[in-house]
């Protein structure tokens, strides 16, 4: 992808990353630009698709200076179209660092950190690895959705699914549903699809636990179970769980680092099915705080045994339990306000902040700030291979 640009088109040197998989670069009159589908480093012929005041938008027509680290994406369903994966076009082993590129930038700019830790990275297999998968129907077969749009993309194969759910996804027959959840245990072979709005005329294997939107609604209950660090979890329907055991492992493994040599009760706040209160409790006693009502009978079922009490409530509406450290794991939003007032509220002297999105981490981060605790280290786990989705562990000391 080289040669001259063409005369009409404008032209960027990219210097750094941004959301969805793009660059951002500075236009000749010192606009900020917004250029899907670049690569930092590289010099690219763009199309401006939208102008805001404070910045533009861009798609790249031709790269005249590729990156060393471009590939040609290898998933067919991706050079058709497909939005399920948007860092393809960047080479497996350069992506986990493009993410911690991204993550620096939001302790940098939303965390306001100065200066900005050094950012770890764990990396982890970039294809069939992904146990859980959301799909639209489009007559009868599993689909995804064309990049920024809500037309469908019927996949041949998916090379980031793991084998248990590419089958389905490819062969599995939905009949006149509108959207299906399939999910697998990695490690025990279960598999599981919750079909909207109902599952009459499903086709899938014998062995696939299906089930209906409907009949969830009405009360009914299904699980499977995944194995992770040595425990066995059971997760529901509506219950939240990594989309890996190897990346489940990785995030455990950093908790219990961050945990090692010290004493006194340990709060996990966001606990789902009570994956870190299972795996890094030991002989520390803690409390578990969910609000799913689908996580909480998970939890109990899973933290059997487990010196753990389990509260089923908002943590920012409950009453602080006093502890020496607060593990989080939150949802995409961050903890918010709210959130970091409860947890200074538990004398916790350390904090271990599981984040999903960089710019919820730069916000939590800055909240805790205000408290009194400081980053320590902030680490990325390479979760979503294939994916600008950005996980990452910090963790804050008083």
């Amino acid at each position: 992808m080289t040669g001259d640009p063409a005369p009409d088109a404008g032209l960027l040197r990219i210097t750094g990353p941004a959301k969805g998989g793009g660059g951002v670069a500075r236009a000749a009159d010192g606009a900020v630009v917004f250029v899907d589908g670049a690569l930092p480093g590289e010099l690219v012929a763009v199309t401006v698709v939208e102008e805001r005041r404070d910045f533009r938008r861009a798609v790249v027509s031709e790269v005249v200076e590729a990156s060393p680290d471009r590939v040609e994406p290898p998933c067919a369903a991706a050079r058709a179209g497909c939005g399920g994966c948007d860092l393809l076009h960047l080479a497996p082993a350069a992506q986990p660092g493009w993410k911690a590129v991204v993550a620096a930038d939001a302790l940098a700019r939303i965390g306001r950190l100065a200066p900005v830790p050094p950012v770890g990275v764990v990396s982890l297999p970039a294809d069939g690895y992904r146990t859980t998968v959301r799909c639209l129907v489009h007559e009868g077969r599993a689909a995804y959705r064309r990049r920024r749009s809500h037309d469908p993309v019927v996949p041949d194969d998916c090379a980031v699914l793991h084998p248990l759910l590419e089958e389905l996804l490819v062969e599995g027959r939905f009949a006149d549903a509108t959207a299906v959840t399939l999910r697998a245990g990695a490690r025990t072979g279960e598999r599981r699809a919750v079909v909207a709005p109902g599952a009459a005329g499903v086709r899938l294997p014998p062995d696939v636990r299906v089930v209906g939107a409907d009949e969830l609604r009405a009360g009914r209950r299904v699980w499977l179970h995944e194995e992770v660090a040595g425990h066995r979890f059971r997760i529901s329907a509506a219950s939240f769980f990594q989309v890996r055991p190897d990346g489940a492992e990785a995030l455990v493994g950093l908790v219990r680092a961050a945990l090692e040599g010290r004493s006194g009760p340990v709060a996990d706040l966001y606990a789902g099915v009570g994956l870190f209160a299972a795996s890094v409790a030991g002989d520390r006693p803690g409390v578990a705080v969910e609000r799913s009502r689908s996580s909480v009978a998970d939890a109990r079922v899973n933290l059997a045994g487990v010196d753990a009490r389990i509260l089923a409530l908002d943590v920012g509406r409950g009453r602080p339990t006093p502890c020496a450290t607060v593990v989080a794991d939150p949802a995409r939003e961050g903890r918010g306000a709210a959130g970091a007032a409860v947890v200074d509220r538990t004398g916790a002297g350390r904090v271990v902040l599981v984040s999903c999105a960089p710019a919820a981490l730069g916000r939590d981060l800055r909240l805790l700030g205000g408290h009194g605790f400081g980053v320590t280290s902030v680490t990325v786990v390479a979760l979503f291979g294939g994916t600008t989705h950005v996980e990452a562990v910090a963790v804050l000391d008083r």
